[in-house]
């Protein structure tokens, strides 16, 4: 199975006995009496220690260990002379497998910026905060294929190459193998798809959701887990051109039913992270904690685990939209004009709005369900007429968060075949475009529900961080594809 770790060796390994340590040195340090060497291999935020004494490495050898060298270390392991380790490696050999001239090496033992580290993303995994990023990602994807197979659900891999738009939205990029110099045109005078790959026009996914109903009409409960891409030109710290998105989609869930589904997994998604990833999430508060030292005291935010124990241990209250503007414009705030975005009923809600309702108002998370039909997509559910109701509403819902407004948003999906039809040609999409998705309508169709939940979007409320480049690995944004 490989060499053991050094998460293995700090939890499992005993007093006395013989271990080898692989990995890159983080720092090292020489004094009159013994030479120092911090090692991190990635399995573990802990490093472990190697131990030398002094003239005990050859000096030629001893030249080539600096920061981000990669080395084989072999000794006892012993109880800890110095503080901030119970153990270390008494060293009896040492192998350098690689260098790292500390001349040219960017990553040495000081504090270095997020936007540096984002301009040096094949280094920065070696460094604390992105390897525990990296280590809590893992775990978060383990958790949600865990939680889905334990329940009854049937993984699908939906295309990542369409000629859909689920969305509406337009911003897709294109994939094309026409040469782009001599491309070949309609007597209109417009590009000739039929002469491209696919025959005709295609672009990268925005979501796999309608893919997801046609497996749910067969299957029953479905989840796709993938890769998205939107072609929006927007350099915020909450978009990325390329995400992962999780999208479950049930035969036979209403409204309801999408609602405790999607509370019952994100508390467990995010109990998961807690009850295995203690490590990580603690050096992440605690440089959380430094971060938010530089701001007022009126702009700081709760604590991460505190934060993260608020969605598990908080019933979530469910309210409908109506109610939630009525909420809005009876607040101190809109009422001070402290809102920077005007309150009233067929807006888009914004996270200013969204947070108000969960940290000020309810104190706990919160589902906002029957929304504007007029604000949502065309596949949403439409209520009947309701009185109470300023316009036309749909059975939409979405997941609000502290720090972090919408996390997840869903709807129980139209499976009426003619208030679909009537629905697209409202909004301007012509049925024929998806005849397929419109035949699960003809031909039993049957109640259905789902929600979206973006990956990245979860990772960055978990670990706190504030950029949404810096929980991705190789994070893809406008003019930005470099690694």
């Amino acid at each position: 199975m490989g060499p053991i770790q050094i998460k293995q060796i700090l939890s499992e390994a005993s007093v006395g006995s013989e271990v080898v340590v692989k990995g890159w040195v983080r720092t090292k340090r020489e004094s009159k009496n013994a030479i120092f060497i911090a090692i991190n291999d990635g399995s573990t935020i802990h490093n472990i220690q190697a131990v030398a004494e002094p003239g005990q490495i050859a000096e030629d050898t001893l030249k080539l260990i600096t920061t981000g060298s990669c080395l084989k270390v072999t000794g006892e392991l012993v109880a800890s002379q110095g503080s901030g380790q119970a153990v270390e490696v008494k060293l009896t050999d040492v192998h350098v497998y690689g260098t790292a001239d500390p001349d040219e090496y960017p990553l040495q033992p000081k504090k270095h910026s997020l936007e540096f580290l984002r301009e040096i993303a094949h280094l920065r995994p070696r460094t604390n905060t992105f390897s525990a990023i990296l280590r809590l990602r893992h775990a978060l994807a383990f958790a949600v294929h865990k939680y889905y197979n334990d329940n009854g659900f049937f993984y699908l891999h939906t295309p990542i190459i369409t000629a859909s738009d689920a969305e509406g939205a337009g911003e897709m990029f294109r994939v094309t193998t026409l040469d782009l110099d001599k491309l070949p045109r309609t007597e209109e005078g417009k590009i000739d798809y039929k002469e491209d790959f696919f025959g005709r026009e295609t672009n990268l996914t925005v979501s796999g959701q309608l893919e997801g109903e046609l497996g749910a009409m067969a299957l029953s409960k479905i989840y796709t887990f993938g890769p998205t891409f939107r072609a929006e030109n927007s350099n915020t710290t909450r978009h990325l051109a390329e995400f992962w998105m999780i999208e479950p989609e049930m035969a036979f869930y209403e409204l309801e039913d999408n609602m405790n589904l999607a509370e019952d997994f994100v508390k467990y998604v995010i109990r998961y992270a807690l009850e295995n990833c203690a490590d990580d999430l603690n050096f992440l508060q605690k440089r959380l904690e430094e971060e938010e030292k530089q701001k007022p005291q009126n702009e700081r935010s709760m604590p991460l685990l505190e934060k993260l124990r608020f969605v598990v241990d908080n019933n979530f209250e469910r309210v409908t939209y109506t109610e939630a503007i009525d909420i809005l414009l009876k607040s101190k705030p809109h009422k001070e004009k402290k809102f920077q975005y005007n309150v009233e009923w067929g807006i888009d809600l914004q996270s200013e709005h969204e947070r108000f309702l969960v940290e000020k108002h309810f104190k706990k998370p919160v589902i906002l369900i029957n929304y504007p039909r007029a604000i949502k997509a065309f596949y949403m559910k439409q209520n009947e007429p309701n009185p109470a109701e300023p316009g036309p509403t749909v059975r939409a819902m979405d997941v609000l968060f502290p720090g972090i407004g919408e996390i997840i948003g869903g709807s129980q999906r139209e499976e009426n075949h003619d208030k679909l039809v009537a629905r697209m040609h409202e909004v301007g999409i012509e049925p024929e475009a998806i005849w397929w998705y419109l035949e699960t309508r003809k031909f039993g169709t049957a109640p259905h529900a789902g929600f979206g939940l973006g990956f990245e979007r979860l990772i960055l409320f978990v670990t706190g961080m504030g950029n949404i480049r810096d929980v991705i690995p190789f994070p893809r944004a406008p003019k930005s594809a470099e690694f």
